[in-house]
């Protein structure tokens, strides 16, 4: 972390004039900084983030590894071994244990990297202006001394002085607890105590625009901000668990109590038949150390980051770990229509004004060029009465087009297209006041004042036409002003009603010099393209038991219109508007909701109730959006989805980010988390089956007072094949069309269920009897040979790795799975054969494994007796695509997306 040093303290900026804040920094505020000089800025203040904490060293956190209870238990017995001058069983042990914590290591350093991966997936961006022009950075790279601006629904980038705001409302509750949004204001202030509070002036750092937009001077970056003091307490504090990494923790608790009630009895056994206590308790301890699954949360950790950082590549960015286990469980996906299915690009493409003139303008995204059609008649000038339309389009707008590439507000680019299109000359004006744009309301105004007169300035009001007219008290006809009635305003009606019908959206337009007295003077039809891949994602959804829902702010007929195109609305689906959603119960809401497709004219309260009445009926919601009144229905669902050019509220509230805004990658994500769970039972399963094996034979040679068929060392290899390459390459298993177009599991469905268990018992009992038959084969005189512990030990081994090769699909025989698709456990499997053969065959290794060279026979005998588990859970496998096939409701879906009967 570099030293961070700032000029200006927060405080003492808030009691300054805006100009002199701009001078103590030395930047022009209609400028910005040049790059050389925020370049030698950026050297001596930083970078603006949270650079990571120093790390303990390599050396220091493999040492780190000996502090277990059970390792230093194995180190006492190699110092015993010692004393009693047995030197290689000490070397033995030594080795082993050092072979043990080295896996771990490995395991440990991979999960935290892979989870340092997923910090940088979604990095901020700042609108800042440098050498005079507005450029979207890293905010990382602001410095002290930029200008930056910031609107509705952005993230503040860094503390910054506001210069300049209009109806600026900050979230302020991430440092004070209050969830009543800010106003701010640009005046110096009077600080008293130093509190937030009086710091009206100051935007700080991860704070929320609720309303408005401002200019400001950076004056606070990386840990010299309000944010960086409380990310210094907050480093302290360690990330909470997943649900399921606590549900493999309980599980790893009670098969660790279980392996040490067994592990005793055996040691009292051992104890009792007057076996050598010293050997007994290294292989109970040796036992303890791989019976144990401590590297089920690890693995369970590593298999969860390295999905998430697969769905980064298909552009959907998973901000919380714990929602990957969510996912596969989605079964109602709800969508906002703007920026989700269609392409937020929006296009005004029809205007009728108040003459009831209606005009068509060719061109379609934010190009200046551009045609006017009246009917079939081309004009070359602008008429008059589309031109005021232009006018207040251009006037009533807060963003900005450069090099056909638009900064602000989808709709207000539109209108500022529009504008270009029409070549107005529009007179240099002065804005004295903006009413910002509000869900309640529905409307946006400014008040401006022409720069070459001295009048008192003219209101330009755009906004939904039934707002707008609750305003008006004139309409424009041919050149004259005329009393707006109830006919004249049933007839605007008509008229944008008929444009909803054919989807477009719809703005009306106003101007006056009272704002309760404004004259009507026409509308606008917006064309927002559906995105090209969105109908036949739909339409997978639904073929994976996913019931998709339509909620926009938009009117019944423009939503009706949508919902057809992309077969969101069939027959006999309902239709809710937002007020008939309000005259209705909780639980009346609650009995409709499955059957509803399309929610109209809704505000973000009426998202969260569609929510929370699917989620009463038992359905896992997920639901996707990228503006400011989506936040809060995202808060609410089990997954929000958040589009990637969407405002950073909304990717704050949302469990996942779509980088290029495509719901292609909703699906692959839903896929992807029925994947990774699917994996996590496969290497659950494979682990569950070796750590059973092992303790039971163990358990049962002591029973039967017969020596161990497994010396120590050769047992913690086990654990390290149990842990290891082999365990971990099952959970990056590649997703399997079948298994993954299965009904959405249930929530409540637990990684370890009977069935597993019956398979684990089934695979253990294959294993355990044919590696017994092996060592009381070879033991044909009473005594133990090195032979007959190799061959034990290798026996074990294969029965491990095709157990391994049948743990790769749950459902799927060995024949029907793409045996070369999972490169990684192929080179784990084939690895832990060559390692094996190093035991077997390396003179050093032999002396500290105590094992022999096996000839090519006892090899070849060895590997077709391990088949046998294979074999074993193919038939399993068979019975259970049988049981499937006859089930002929397992894949049907209902209408609200779920199944009648839940796959595993």
């Amino acid at each position: 972390m570099v030293s961070q040093k700032s000029a200006v303290e927060t405080s003492r900026a808030a009691t300054m004039r805006a100009e002199d804040v701009c001078m103590e920094w030395n930047v022009d505020p209609a400028v910005g900084l040049a790059n050389h000089d925020a370049e030698r800025r950026q050297k001596s203040h930083g970078m603006n983030d949270f650079g990571e904490k120093e790390e303990e060293s390599l050396f220091f956190k493999y040492l780190s590894g000996f502090k277990d209870p059970l390792i230093l238990m194995l180190l006492c017995s190699a110092a015993i071994s010692i004393a009693t001058s047995q030197y290689d069983d000490a070397i033995s042990i030594t080795v082993a244990v050092v072979i043990v914590t080295l896996v771990g290591f490995i395991q440990e350093y991979r999960s935290e990297k892979s989870l340092e991966a997923l910090n940088n997936l979604v990095p901020p961006i700042a609108h800042c202006f440098r050498n005079g022009m507005r450029q979207d950075l890293l905010a990382r790279e602001l410095v002290p001394g930029d200008i930056v601006e910031i609107g509705l629904g952005d993230r503040v980038p860094a503390d910054t002085r506001i210069l300049q705001c209009s109806g600026l409302e900050l979230d302020e509750s991430s440092f004070t607890g209050e969830t009543e949004p800010v106003r701010k204001q640009c005046d110096p202030v009077v600080v008293t105590k130093g509190e937030l509070a009086e710091l009206t002036n100051i935007a700080f750092m991860g704070t929320l625009v609720c309303n408005g937009h401002a200019r400001g001077v950076v004056i606070g970056t990386g840990y010299s901000t309000q944010f960086g003091e409380i990310f210094t307490m907050m480093e302290s504090e360690e990330t909470p668990k997943t649900p399921l990494q606590k549900n493999m923790d309980k599980l790893g608790k009670h098969l660790s109590l279980i392996s040490f009630f067994v592990i005793g009895v055996i040691l009292l056994v051992g104890f009792l038949q007057g076996q050598d206590f010293q050997e007994m308790l290294t292989i109970g301890v040796s036992l303890a150390v791989a019976a144990i699954p401590e590297g089920l949360p690890i693995v369970v950790t590593v298999t969860l980051a390295l999905g998430v950082i697969r769905m980064s590549k298909k552009k959907a960015i998973v901000r919380k770990l714990p929602s990957v286990e969510t996912l596969g469980c989605v079964n109602v996906l709800c969508v906002d229509k703007t920026g989700t299915l269609t392409k937020n690009e929006m296009t005004v493409t029809e205007v009728t004004t108040s003459s009831e003139n209606t005009y068509t303008i060719t061109g379609t995204g934010y190009f200046e060029s551009g045609q006017i059609y009246q009917g079939d008649q081309l004009h070359s000038r602008c008429p008059e009465d589309l031109a005021v339309i232009g006018k207040i389009g251009y006037l009533c707008n807060n963003s900005t087009i450069t090099d056909r590439e638009l900064f602000g507000n989808p709709t207000d680019g539109a209108l500022l297209a529009l504008s270009r299109k029409l070549n107005l000359a529009v007179e240099d004006t002065a804005r004295l006041e903006e009413l910002p744009f509000s869900h309640e309301r529905k409307w946006m105004g400014v008040k401006c004042v022409s720069k070459s007169t001295s009048d008192s300035g003219m209101y330009y009001v755009k906004g939904a036409t039934e707002q707008v007219l609750e305003v008006c008290s004139h309409l424009l006809g041919d050149g004259s002003l005329k009393l707006l009635n109830p006919s004249d305003k049933q007839l605007l009606l008509e008229t944008v009603r008929e444009k909803e019908d054919r989807g477009m959206r719809t703005l009306s337009l106003c101007y006056g010099s009272a704002m309760n007295s404004l004259v009507y003077v026409g509308c606008v039809g917006i064309v927002d393209p559906l995105r090209n891949t969105v109908p036949k994602t739909i339409n997978e959804l639904h073929a994976n038991c996913i019931n998709v829902k339509m909620i926009t702010g938009d009117s019944k007929n423009i939503a009706m219109a949508i919902g057809q195109q992309l077969n969101i609305y069939r027959g006999n689906d309902t239709v809710l508007s937002g007020d008939m959603i309000d005259n209705m119960t909780e639980e009346g809401l609650s009995d409709v909701i499955n059957s509803v497709s399309i929610i109209y004219r809704s505000t973000p309260r009426h998202k969260m109730k569609v929510i929370k009445a699917l989620q009463a009926n038992g359905l896992t919601v997920a639901m996707t959006g990228d503006g400011v009144n989506d936040a809060v229905a995202l808060k609410c669902a089990d997954i929000g989805i958040a589009m990637g050019k969407g405002t950073d509220v909304c990717k704050e509230a949302a469990e996942m980010v779509l980088a290029n805004d495509d719901m292609t990658a909703v699906l692959e994500a839903v896929q992807e988390g029925k994947n990774i769970f699917l994996n996590i039972k496969n290497f659950v399963r494979f682990q569950l089956s070796t750590s059973v094996s092992a303790l039971m034979m163990i358990a049962l040679t002591t029973f039967w007072n017969i020596p161990s068929p497994l010396n120590p060392m050769q047992i913690l290899w086990i654990n390290i094949i149990m842990d290891g390459p082999p365990a971990q390459s099952l959970g990056v298993e590649p997703m399997d069309s079948s298994s993954v177009r299965s009904p959405p599991r249930s929530p409540k469905k637990q990684v370890v269920d009977l069935g597993m268990l019956v398979r684990v018992c089934l695979s253990a009992s294959v294993i355990i009897t044919g590696t017994l038959w092996v060592y009381k084969n070879e033991m044909v005189d009473g005594q133990v040979t090195a032979r007959d512990t190799t061959m034990t030990f290798t026996c074990f081994i294969f029965f491990d790795m095709f157990n391994a090769l049948s743990c790769r699909s749950l459902t799927k025989s060995v024949l029907q799975i793409n045996l070369l698709g999972n490169t990684t456990f192929l080179i784990a499997i084939s690895a832990s054969i060559l390692a094996l053969f190093g035991l077997i065959y390396v003179p050093f290794l032999q002396a500290i494994f105590q094992t022999e060279a096996l000839n090519f026979e006892d090899i070849c005998m060895l590997a077709a007796l391990g088949s046998s588990v294979l074999l074993a859970d193919e038939c399993c496998k068979l019975f259970i695509r049988n049981f499937a096939d006859s089930d002929r409701n397992i894949k049907d879906c209902n209408s609200d997306g779920s199944s009648e009967k839940l796959l595993p």
